[in-house]
């Protein structure tokens, strides 16, 4: 069997490190499914699995493209996220545990394998890729969404309509700018386990993302301060590490299951920073 590139092998690893972190407020983990019934870390273990196949691509895509214009390569992907999707629902019976990741990890994949063509992995270089590859993504995504029948709407383009938030496809189209300048910076020089390390990541990316799945779930966008806060005084308290930061820890999850309220958008964010974590070694 081949050798698989770094590139692609961290894609898998980085889905099955983000569900072994445990206790995550509003999210699956080992000890606990949160506000998510249908599904358990076994479920996101058939799905990281399942997409291992489309890392591959994604990377091969990326090595291949000899174009000028880079959004082209993220249109010759984007048939591959759908097969993505496809395998992934397969594998989980229906469930979606990581669509988010298929499409921002996928680019992140891809723009690697593109970047790394004539050159050593470099994240800066890499996310460059990514901001050229998604050039234009919400302008031509959200065009026309008020002519949209609102059955058809998603949940990403009805907060778009009704808070103007462009949530992951405008994270996406910038470069991720809240793993480049906040969770990734923060990820490299913090201490503990890995575990405490990736905990406290966790809720650096709460404490600056205003998370679309936390607005759907609340079906207000006012949830977003007291989730920041909530987050930003777990950090305060000294993070995991510290008997009053893990208490206030324990609190929070505790609030988010009996709130029905979930972290997904946070949990991908909490992948990218690990995938790139793991590309630099500092995992």
């Amino acid at each position: 069997m081949p050798t698989r590139d770094p590139a692609v092998l961290n894609a898998t690893r980085a889905l099955l490190y983000e569900v072994s972190v445990t206790p995550k407020p509003g999210l699956v983990d080992p000890a606990d499914v949160g506000p998510h019934p249908d599904m358990d870390v076994f479920t996101f273990i058939d799905s990281a699995t399942a997409l291992e196949d489309y890392w591959t691509t994604c990377f091969a895509l990326g090595q291949a493209f000899t174009g000028a214009a880079l959004p082209d390569l993220f249109r010759q992907l984007r048939p591959a996220g759908v097969a993505a999707e496809t395998a992934m629902f397969h594998a989980t019976h229906g469930v979606n545990t990581h669509k988010g990741a298929v499409f921002s990890l996928g680019v992140i994949v891809a723009a690697a394998g593109y970047q790394t063509q004539a050159a050593p992995y470099a994240t800066d270089q890499t996310l460059a890729v990514v901001r050229a590859m998604l050039d234009g993504l919400t302008a031509n995504d959200f065009a026309g969404l008020d002519q949209k029948p609102a059955d058809q709407l998603t949940a990403g383009e009805r907060q778009y309509l009704k808070y103007g938030t462009t949530g992951i496809r405008g994270q996406a189209e910038a470069g991720f700018p809240v793993v480049a300048t906040v969770s990734l910076p923060y990820l490299r020089q913090s201490r503990g386990t890995r575990t405490q390390r990736l905990l406290n990541t966790l809720m650096t990316i709460v404490a600056h993302t205003a998370d679309s799945n936390l607005i759907k779930r609340a079906g207000t966008a006012t949830i977003v301060p007291w989730a920041q806060e909530t987050a930003q005084a777990i950090l305060d308290a000294g993070g995991c590490q510290t008997p009053a930061g893990q208490a206030q820890l324990t609190q929070m999850n505790r609030s988010f299951k009996a709130k029905n309220l979930s972290l997904g958008g946070s949990a991908d964010l909490l992948i990218l920073t690990i995938y790139f974590g793991l590309m630099e070694q500092i995992l």
